[in-house]
């Protein structure tokens, strides 16, 4: 029997380690259970360069809770280690075994090794009062057996032990009973390990003691050893990647389409990505994609390897190149984070264009979900901009037959360069936010040729705003931004059949003054079939107030100041003949009320009390038309 104090090769970090090495206690158990996995691959590496001798055996690892005697334990089947190889290991904090192993095998067949920085056996202590080890190594030498209390003391001598691998007993202390809850374990199990390569078994001996009368049931690892991204994409069919998604998001739809990346060079990057379902901007989630080191899960925070576009996607990415701290929590600047980047950024624009190219109808049926990604990358990401107006596509605000019909840029400008060019050369693309609300502009844009675009998810308005800065000579203005002749060039100009005087005294008429909009009145000679009062909002005031609504900067000035409309009155509109000529001001001043309104209406502008009175004043005009037809008879 030795007895000796712990080795620290910089100063004396025991009570850190005890208690600060991690930030969250429950990482003691990926620590450990990654610790028996890197056992198993290394035994895995010495039988197959004839190192180990014989059958290696079933490698499983074994979970095991006894509650009553208030342990868990870890249990591999692996190398195993020596006493000196204990003393080695367990008795020099940060000496790192798997980095010592990759160095003295490295080229030769190794398997995934986990282990980096070595403390990770220590993280046992940040909830045991005393740790055991038990451990026979693969080599010809006696078993031994190592204890510690959390202190620098620690106990080291030789013991029986018939078969070859490691038992690491932990003894709970009171501040964590909460890992003697299966439950518990269990879940941290699912969370951290569902994917290690060596079959994982929980064991709670205090369920087993309970079913001991009962039928025994099956045994079932809890962690899928071969995941999906850890194999060809020629060795895996739809119903493969999808039955993956299940496994990932057990209540999620079924995905649009995936992007299985296997990269070796300049860097090892595996993982799938999926491009989820997505009907209504709110149901936009991030933090879904989950980052794994050699299927050892990391974290569900990418933010630094994945572009911000793309934390929208779902999925997994796997990479032992990105550099992780100690606790294998954070990223840490590097080079390799920008390669990867930058990889994933190209594999997703180089499969939206192959879609595009070749499956153009699925690609627009996807559209509705597609567009979020699309729309965001181009705003935040100018490589990907670059590939993306390409396939970028706007969806027409008028069906075809019954069909939707999508443009590219390209085509959008070769269906409007006759009709939309304004006098500065530029192409106005003609939007709607609400084709429902809208309706009546768009169907006056449309008599007159115009194309009219849907844009109506949240990113829009930021879309718009961007894009008019980064593709050349393209104007966006609404359908509503004013009145359909004007809409591409503020020139055209036609006479109206009202004399200046009668031009200003409905002018006069319509000056009414609305508390929450500032309203201003024009007179203009429209065409007959044109509606007697149109209402639009100036296109700039209009994207302040909308990007004020949004939240953040100056713009959220904007949002508190009242709405802008105008008024413009077709002075060509037969009605204003009758209307000029009543000598009843009151009535005159009712039908022009009811016209204006009538114009609010179509812009929602006409909420609250303006509603029920525009409903009450209807009510008694017509009442009115009733009276004098039966006075007439």
């Amino acid at each position: 029997m030795a007895k000796g104090s712990i080795r620290v090769q910089t100063e004396n970090i025991f009570p850190i380690i005890k208690k600060f090495l991690y930030s969250d206690h429950e990482i003691f158990v990926r620590e450990l259970v990654s610790n028996a996995v890197d056992a198993s691959q290394k035994l895995k590496t010495l039988s197959s360069i004839g190192e180990a001798k014989g059958d290696i055996g079933d490698l499983r690892i074994e979970v095991e809770l006894d509650p009553k005697e208030k342990t868990l334990s870890i249990i591999d089947r692996g190398v195993g280690m020596t006493q000196e190889e204990v003393d080695k290991y367990l008795n020099q904090v940060a000496f790192s075994g798997a980095e010592e192993f990759l160095k003295k095998y490295k080229g030769q067949n190794e398997e995934n090794i986990i282990g980096k920085f070595g403390l990770g056996f220590y993280s046992a202590f940040m909830v045991s009062e005393r740790v055991e080890v038990y451990t026979k190594s693969f080599r010809d030498e006696p078993a031994t057996y190592w204890s510690c209390d959390g202190s620098p003391e620690f106990e080291l001598y030789s013991i029986e032990k018939p078969d070859r691998g490691t038992k690491i007993v932990l003894h709970i202390n009171e501040e964590s009973k909460e890992f003697l809850d299966a439950d518990r374990v269990k879940a941290i199990l699912t969370k951290f390990c569902r994917f290690l390569p060596v079959p994982i078994y929980f064991i709670d001996k205090s369920a087993k003691a309970e079913d001991k009368d009962k039928e025994e049931k099956e045994e079932k690892p809890i962690n899928n050893t071969t995941p999906a991204w850890t194999k060809k994409p020629s060795d895996l069919s739809k119903e493969d990647y999808e039955n993956f998604y299940r496994e990932l998001y057990p209540f999620g739809e079924t995905p649009l389409f995936w992007i299985h990346l296997n990269v070796d060079y300049p860097f090892n990057l595996t993982g799938i990505l999926y491009f989820p379902k997505i009907k209504q901007s709110y149901e936009i989630q991030k933090d879904k994609i989950q980052l794994y080191s050699n299927q050892v899960f990391v974290t569900d925070e990418v933010k630094d390897i994945v572009p911000e576009f793309l934390m929208l996607l779902h999925g997994v990415i796997d990479s032992p190149d990105i550099p992780l701290n100690v606790s294998r929590s954070y990223l840490q600047g590097d080079p390799n984070v920008k390669k990867i980047n930058a990889h994933i950024t190209k594999k997703v624009a180089d499969k939206l264009e192959e879609i595009f190219k070749n499956e153009r109808p699925s690609f627009e049926e996807k559209w509705e979900s597609l567009g979020l990604f699309v729309k965001y990358g181009m705003m935040t990401d100018d490589k990907f901009l670059d590939k993306a107006n390409k396939f970028l596509i706007m969806e027409d605000a008028a069906e075809q037959e019954g069909k939707k019909k999508f443009y590219t840029l390209d085509e959008y400008k070769m269906e409007a360069e006759t009709l939309q060019k304004n006098k500065d050369g530029k192409v106005v693309i003609l939007y709607t936010t609400d084709p429902i609300q809208q309706d009546a502009y768009i169907q006056a844009a449309q008599r007159k040729g115009y194309k009219v675009i849907k844009m109506e998810t949240l990113v829009d308005a930021a879309f718009i705003n961007q894009m008019e800065t980064k593709w050349e000579n393209v104007q966006f203005t609404r359908v509503d931004a004013d009145i359909t002749e004007n809409l591409i060039d503020k020139n055209e100009e036609q006479s109206s059949v009202l004399s200046k005087e009668e031009e200003e005294k409905l002018k006069g008429l319509f000056g009414i003054q609305i508390p929450e909009l500032h309203v201003t009145v024009e007179v203009k000679g429209l065409s007959t079939d044109a509606p007697p009062v149109v209402a639009t909002r100036p296109e700039f005031m209009r994207r302040m107030k909308d990007m004020g609504a949004m939240g953040g900067g100056m713009a959220s000035w904007y949002a508190n100041m009242p709405d802008e409309v105008t008024l413009t009155v077709n002075g060509n509109h037969k009605i204003y003949q009758g209307l000029l000529k009543e000598d009843d001001t009151q009535l005159q001043e009712k039908q022009v009320k009811n016209l204006a309104d009538l114009a609010l209406l179509s812009q929602g502008l006409l909420k609250g009390n303006a509603l029920t009175s525009f409903i009450n004043r209807s009510v008694e005009l017509m009442q009115g038309e009733k009276d004098l037809v039966v006075e007439a008879q």
